[in-house]
């Protein structure tokens, strides 16, 4: 049995806690045991433990990817439990504490944003090309994007996996409940129901989501708006839509644990990024019952939408253009069906927990095996 600590900072249930969650669904189980080393009180702690991870709690590391304290703390920890292999989620002190133990690592990079100059040239480059390849022993990339932004840093593409997400496929819920979530949010017959399921930061693109509502609304168009997730941008986004006189288009419907119903009452999902996006699994969740998405061409994006087939790009930040994006596909129902149904194809084929789950247990089997 092959023991693998995974060490992962989030405190809440973000996107690294849910592609864990994925896998667990589907490793194998005869030949790797998981493991998280989580801080203490994560909200993930339930979840892990119900997928049937074995949880360690840790004091310290929440939410900071290094600390000095931290090092310490986690060398201790792996040096009491001796796992075979640590993974780490974006917690630099957990790859540090590996080394020191002489465990393999294995890092996966879940995010993609704008390189900073400092790491782009010398010397802060070679630095954090030192630290990055010292520390890991291959980097796990969860888009083309992601990678690109590692080697935009200096790390040699060659100790990079590129790996995108996998989810569980949604099912699509009973027309009986649909018709009674449409009416709990006030969705008259008729009305073109658009989604976006994301936290809510100003880099998630919604308040440009906002403004092609509000054209399309001008335009004298049936359409919805439902708003799923929770964060700091919440009452800017509120004031924004009363601004715009979208009160009645609007729905915010706070943290929503089970997708499922919700994307079965919509039309088509939004992405409007223009920060960190690398593989959305709101959006890989959607296609798996068959739902297209317009979504912007920033970062992993256009890896997981093949424009005009499971769905439409729209030039990041530009409102008017995924405006126009959304009208083609109201006023052509025959194309969004059929993107709907290539988008379920799509995932079968490139996109499923299986698919990834054997990627990230074949990374492992490679590390270790270059470890001997």
């Amino acid at each position: 049995m092959i023991r693998v600590m995974n060490i992962i900072s989030d405190t809440n249930i973000g996107g690294a806690g849910r592609v864990l969650l994925n896998y667990l669904r589907y490793s194998d189980r005869a030949q790797f045991e998981t493991w998280v080393a989580l801080p203490r009180n994560s909200l993930l702690k339930p979840l892990l433990e119900e997928a049937g991870a074995r949880v360690l709690e840790v004091d310290g590391i929440a939410d900071r990817s290094f600390d000095r304290g931290d090092v310490k703390t986690l060398k201790g920890l792996i040096a009491w439990e001796r796992p075979d292999l640590v993974h780490t989620h974006g917690c630099l002190s957990g790859r540090i504490a590996a080394k020191g133990q002489r465990v393999p690592v294995v890092y996966s990079r879940h995010s993609a944003f704008p390189v900073p100059a400092k790491l782009r040239y010398p010397p802060g480059r070679w630095v954090n090309k030192l630290i990055n390849e010292h520390y890991a022993d291959r980097i796990i990339a969860v888009s083309p994007a992601a990678a690109k932004n590692l080697t935009d840093g200096g790390i040699s593409e060659k100790k990079i996996t590129v790996m995108m997400n996998g989810v569980a496929p949604v099912a699509r819920c009973p027309r009986e409940e649909t018709d009674k979530l449409r009416a709990q949010w006030d969705l008259l017959e008729g009305d073109f129901v658009l989604g976006i399921l994301a936290r809510l930061e100003d880099y998630k693109g919604h308040m440009d989501i906002l403004q092609a509502l509000a054209d399309l609304r001008k335009e004298g168009r049936p359409v919805k708006l439902l708003i799923a997730g929770v964060g700091p941008y919440e009452e800017t986004l509120r004031a924004e839509t009363v601004r715009l006189g979208l009160e009645d288009s609007v729905r915010f419907l706070g943290f929503v644990s089970d997708v499922a119903p919700l994307l079965s009452v919509l039309d088509l999902q939004l992405n409007a990024s223009y920060g960190t996006e690398t593989s959305s699994l709101s959006i890989l969740e959607g296609m798996s019952m068959g739902l297209p998405a317009v979504v912007s061409d920033y970062g992993g994006n256009p890896w997981l939408v093949d424009d005009g087939e499971d769905g439409l790009l729209f030039p990041t930040r530009n409102a008017a253009a995924l405006a126009r994006a959304i009208a083609r596909l109201m006023d052509s129902p025959q194309e969004l069906d059929r993107m709907g149904r290539r988008a379920a194809e799509i995932y079968r084929a490139r996109f499923t927990g299986e698919i990834f789950a054997k990627k990230i247990e074949d990374v492992y089997l490679n590390v270790l095996k270059g470890a001997q």
